[in-house]
């Protein structure tokens, strides 16, 4: 890393400007490269030690990139083999309509904990959710607070790019990022449901013309959906149960999510009988996160210039003089990346990077940290300048004005998931 020191408040001006750039929909990649090289040259770097910045800080989250591009893998087996459309039908047959709402619910918290993408989930359970809610007489916003609150509990405990990201920016296993999120994630599936329960009866109902013009026929038996995701998740959890356990064969294996999931991804689609489709299966999963790796090597040109920056210093330097808890630094981090970009995964990558140091500095613990980021990210990222707001107005067949009357229940269910990591990780188990 160059010798050279950035004041803060170009650090600041450089991720400012690729914020605003990212609400003007530019490509997001093109805006954080922007926001850095200007936050560089503000600060007074020269042109040869704002390249060596820039490329210091891409650099530096290759380890998360790998990592994310192997979540791919499997999430491209989960949604192209029809393994995810068959695990959401069984808990929604399983349930019953009498249950409708915790079935949908449900469905896309454990389609988005195992691997799934939390847009992509939402869009296998809507044609579900419109049928169920179309014979029970639940309304739109009813049904999409459902699967967008449980696709949110799911994602603060899978292994796709949002909690890869957490884990390596702290530098954590994947699988205890995972597992701290489990229980704030309890609560946000309760929350989802509460909610949508009470307000299962406002705004628009489901029309006929909403309903998917075929059902989905022939689904993968359930014992063969579930192969890759609960084998990945079994081999994650091994190293983190040896050391609960503290049985040191098992402690000391260092696995990894790099090698792991596309190894549960190869043994699922053999055990499926797809295994002809796996090059089809891994192509369609790697375009799912081109563009959460490019957004990631954006992220650590920000990065780059954050850390050269005497910005950490400052922030704790005003922590301590307003005399509020540093603990606080983490959601609050993650709330406003969620808000300024939409997006959870890029929220964490951005929160990680540039405010990591502070909030280590503060003394808090990594993996506290890492999930109060996390949750933080979750709570405000269904605003319209990301995609995942007008990717679920469409599955729910919503107008703009229908899908902006979510947003508060959204919040109130990631706000619990935040309030509790908070509570838990931040004061209880300090």
């Amino acid at each position: 890393m160059p010798q050279i020191t950035i004041p803060w408040f170009a650090a600041i001006i450089g991720l400012l400007l690729a914020i605003f750039l990212i609400l003007q929909k530019i490509n997001p990649v093109y805006s954080l490269f922007l926001g850095a090289i200007a936050g560089c040259l503000i600060g007074g770097a020269s042109l040869t030690d704002t390249v060596n910045i820039l490329v210091a800080g891409t650099q530096s989250i290759m380890g998360t990139a790998i990592r994310v591009l192997a979540a791919g893998m499997l999430a491209g087996v989960m949604m192209e083999s029809g393994a995810a459309e068959s695990i959401a039908h069984a808990i929604v047959t399983k349930l019953g309509d009498k249950k409708a709402i915790l079935s949908l619910a449900l469905s896309t918290m454990i389609i988005t904990a195992v691997g799934v993408f939390i847009p992509v989930a939402v869009l296998i359970v809507a044609p579900i959710a419109l049928s169920v809610g179309k014979q029970t007489g639940i309304s739109k916003i009813a049904l999409l607070t459902a699967l967008s609150g449980g696709g949110k509990a799911g994602n603060i405990i899978s292994p796709n790019p949002n909690t890869i990201a957490a884990a390596n920016g702290f530098k954590l296993d994947l699988s205890s990022v995972m597992i701290a999120g489990f229980i704030p994630a309890l609560f946000g599936l309760a929350a989802a449901v509460i909610i949508a329960s009470l307000i299962r009866k406002k705004g628009e109902m489901v029309r006929a013309s909403d309903l998917p013009a075929e059902q989905i026929t022939n689904l993968i038996p359930l014992s063969k959906a579930l192969i890759a995701p609960v084998l990945a998740i079994v081999l994650l959890l091994i190293n983190p149960i040896g050391t609960i356990l503290k049985i040191q064969v098992l402690a000391n294996l260092k696995i990894d999510a790099l090698y792991i999931l596309p190894f549960a991804s190869v043994v699922g689609t053999i055990a499926m009988g797809h295994g002809k489709q796996l090059r089809e299966y891994t192509a369609a999963g790697i375009h799912r996160v081109t563009a959460t790796v490019l957004i990631l090597i954006g992220a650590g040109a920000i990065a780059g210039l954050i850390s050269v920056s005497d910005l950490s210093k400052q922030v704790v330097h005003l922590i301590s003089i307003v005399g509020i808890s540093g603990t606080f630094l983490a959601p609050i981090s993650g709330v406003l990346m969620g808000l300024a970009v939409g997006s959870t995964s890029t929220a964490v990558i951005l929160a990680t990077g540039s405010f990591g140091g502070a909030i280590l500095a503060t003394g808090t613990a990594p993996l506290a940290a890492a999930v109060m980021v996390h949750t933080g990210a979750v709570v405000i990222d269904s605003v319209p300048q990301g995609n995942y707001f007008h990717i679920t107005a469409n599955s729910m067949h919503m107008t703009i004005k229908e899908r902006m009357k979510v947003i508060p229940y959204e919040v109130c269910i990631g706000g619990l998931m935040m309030i509790v990591a908070t509570v838990l990780y931040g004061f209880i188990l300090k």
